[in-house]
């Protein structure tokens, strides 16, 4: 007979990139990283720990032939992510009007795409990957 593991919050599942809990907590959180991580990878998706939009859009790019990384934001570091992405895309200087950055945010070529709207509408219409391509994340 099996016996059923127990719940522990404090468990984390193994990272595909081998760091510790505190380093990848250091990194996510430390919103001076957010500009680096974004200019360091072709296609990134900022979204909130567990955040169903955000397995969507991993999903969708991973059935195109993306690994995108994804980058979960604990609630406590939202405000601090949100405002620097809003920094970095020059909302705070009124150059754009889409109001501030929303969850799931995803990032192609080192520019903020959309969200889960834009990505399904630009999938549906086809146009989605030779934009990835054009940003490096597709080669064939």
């Amino acid at each position: 007979m099996y016996q059923a593991i127990p719940y522990s919050h404090r468990t984390y599942p193994p990272t595909s990139t081998g760091l510790s809990r505190e380093a990848r907590e250091s990194e996510a959180n430390d919103a001076a990283n957010v500009g680096k991580m974004v200019s360091e990878n072709a296609v990134i998706v900022f979204g909130r720990r567990g955040c169903c939009m955000c397995h969507v859009v991993r999903r969708l790019l991973q059935g195109l032939g993306v690994n995108p990384t994804v980058s979960e934001v604990d609630e406590k570091d939202e405000a601090a992510v949100t405002k620097e992405l809003s920094r970095m895309i020059g909302l705070e200087e009124g150059h754009l009007d889409d109001g501030p950055v929303q969850f799931p945010a995803v990032f192609v070529g080192g520019r903020l795409f959309g969200g889960l709207e834009r990505v399904m509408a630009t999938h549906i219409s086809g146009e989605l990957v030779p934009i990835l391509k054009q940003a490096g994340a597709l080669w064939l």
